[in-house]
């Protein structure tokens, strides 16, 4: 009886945790700000532009450069990421207080190294972060993007390439 049970067991508690796990149970809030960082770090600004409107604020706070409205976010996104070979953003952790979501992890860059400095380099870092969106859970929008980066440690892995 108890091998039944165990092959039971076996058999039916996978595909209990398969379902939960793709029946959403992260926050629906967590979700929306994932599927709005992959638009952002697979350069898709066709998806991107419907995260916006034009009261929207990308802020990199540490770099002091604030951008307003969908238009000026995704032309400064462009201008970024132009010959950019790879970007991810590996969220390590990641909580919500309701539509306020923070990702703490690395944003990896791969590419050009004229826009760090180093001509006719391709560089390669990857750049400690914390990432806070303020979403419209309604409209489904992003208000408010701020990064907070930690540039000493590009600055640092920029001097050994």
């Amino acid at each position: 009886m108890r091998i039944l049970w165990l092959l039971v067991c076996l058999m039916f508690v996978p595909s209990v945790l398969a379902a939960q796990a793709n029946s959403g149970e992260m926050p629906e809030e967590q979700q929306l700000a994932v599927k709005y960082i992959t638009a952002l770090t697979e350069h898709d600004y066709r998806t991107l532009s419907k995260f916006y409107n034009r009261d929207s604020v990308f802020y990199d706070k540490t770099a002091n450069r604030k951008y307003t409205g969908g238009r000026f976010i995704i032309d400064f996104l462009e201008r970024a990421h132009e010959g950019v070979l790879e970007y991810t953003f590996n969220i390590e952790h990641m909580y919500n207080a309701g539509p306020l979501v923070v990702m703490i992890g690395n944003y990896h860059f791969k590419g050009p190294g004229e826009q760090f400095g180093k001509p006719g380099k391709i560089i390669d870092v990857a750049i400690p972060g914390v990432t806070s969106i303020k979403l419209d859970m309604r409209s489904h929008r992003v208000t408010e993007h701020v990064d907070l980066i930690d540039y000493q440690t590009m600055s640092d892995q920029l001097a050994l390439q």
